[in-house]
């Protein structure tokens, strides 16, 4: 890809400067390819955790600060690994317009990284038959955390049937004693009710 002419670095710049203002310092990171520039903003605050849902958008810029909508754009995101060799993207999330911020019907999608690690996410993008931007390719890195939901996990619970048989059998060993207890209980109780009925009376 041939280098962008002054002229069109500057222009870019301005619009750089556009999309910016009042925006945090250092809270979005911004790439230009070819005539295009892109502005990454990932959600919430550029720290994904794995395992949690979070949002990715682009704010796309044309020569002269002009914000380039998704319908303009034929775009593709893909989600790799940043060390990953094989060409086979982790997933292609389905972009959507989004309107965040200032911003409207720009490029974004909801991503699930599915562990902690570095991924790499790259957004690509054509000029549909109504817009005259280059061809252009942005990238962006990020490190994924580990996810609350991990610490959550409730523990094992214990086996309960296995803890019922063995009280089951101690219940039968303890029965036939204290039956035959109240049997001999109950014959003494009988022997002197009958010896006091007996008994002759003054």
């Amino acid at each position: 890809m041939s280098r962008p002419s002054i002229s069109v670095v500057g222009s870019l710049a301005v619009g750089i400067s556009l999309l910016a203002g009042g925006l945090p310092a250092l809270a979005h990171k911004t790439e230009v390819s070819g005539d295009v520039a892109g502005t990454w903003h990932l959600e919430p605050n550029h720290s994904a955790r794995a395992g949690e849902p979070a949002r990715v958008w682009v704010a796309l810029t044309q020569q002269g600060g002009r914000v380039i909508p998704l319908e303009q754009c034929d775009c593709t995101l893909a989600v790799y690994r940043a060390n990953q060799t094989d060409s086979a993207p982790v997933m292609q999330p389905t972009l959507t317009a989004m309107s965040p911020e200032s911003f409207e019907n720009i490029p974004g999608a909801e991503i699930t990284f599915p562990e902690v690690g570095e991924y790499r996410i790259v957004l690509t993008g054509n000029p549909t038959a109504d817009a005259t931007f280059a061809p252009f390719e942005l990238s962006y890195t990020t490190v994924v955390a580990a996810g609350s939901a991990r610490a959550m996990t409730p523990p094992p619970q214990p086996a309960v049937q296995d803890s019922l048989e063995p009280l089951a059998a101690s219940d039968r060993r303890f029965l036939w004693p204290a039956i035959a207890v109240s049997g001999v209980g109950l014959a003494i109780a009988a022997l002197l009710l009958l010896r006091q009925q007996k008994l002759p009376r003054s």
